[in-house]
């Protein structure tokens, strides 16, 4: 027997048919944003991507959640919804025009309380963050030449046992091909190679959409 499967297209479609599925508010907002954005909708995380958060979250009981990269609030939502009772969930983003998508599916699916969203560079926002490890789960999914500098800032302030999930590590495969020097592709090869190597977390890169890193301090 193999000792693991090679997911083409087919299968695929097997996992995704195989998880709790979609609320019709997930639905819409995944719709609002390919009409909205249009080519800039492939930065919205993947619907399986979303539930997988959203069990991390309740798994671990999170109480105090950071994401860098908010688009219009897909990600956000899933989180939010899993969060405890008196759960919060800081977003960052810079965008405006993509975020007041977000607030309105925030309000709609009831959470805009667990919410408080900073426009602005998020490592100005990360920084202003107390420097004590209060930080429950980070995801991170934003601009890729700050992906080191995000990890390095939340997980000083990520509790022992904390989690960050940094999205689009495979990028595409890029990351394999030696002929990809862009800026981006070596970016994410560079906090690749920092967490792999970091003896301050147990990490695991996992094939969920377009590759998840987890990293758990320890």
């Amino acid at each position: 027997m193999p000792k693991y499967t090679r997911v083409d297209d087919a299968l695929h479609e097997y996992l995704l048919a195989h998880r709790s599925p979609d609320d019709s508010l997930l639905d819409e907002l995944r719709a609002e944003t390919r009409r909205a954005t249009g080519e800039r909708s492939g930065m919205q995380i993947s619907a399986e991507e979303g539930t997988f958060l959203a069990l991390l979250v309740g798994s671990l009981g999170a109480r105090f959640v950071v994401e860098v990269g908010t688009f219009t609030g897909y990600s956000s939502l899933c989180m939010a919804r899993a969060l405890p009772p008196g759960g919060k969930l800081l977003c960052c983003d810079v965008s405006e025009e993509y975020t007041a998508i977000a607030r309105r599916y925030w309000q709609k699916a009831g959470v805009a309380d667990r919410i408080e969203l900073k426009l602005g560079p998020a490592v100005d926002t990360l920084r202003a963050l107390p420097s004590q490890p209060v930080v429950d789960f980070a995801f991170i999914d934003a601009d890729k030449e700050n992906y080191a500098a995000y990890y390095e800032e939340l997980l000083r302030r990520l509790r022992p046992g904390g989690l960050i999930a940094i999205d689009n590590v495979l990028w595409s495969g890029n990351v394999i091909k030696a002929e990809d020097q862009s800026e981006n592709t070596r970016a994410i090869r560079a906090v690749n190679d920092l967490v792999a190597g970091d003896r301050r977390v147990q990490s695991v890169m996992i094939g969920v959409a377009d590759g998840l890193m987890l990293a758990r301090k320890l």
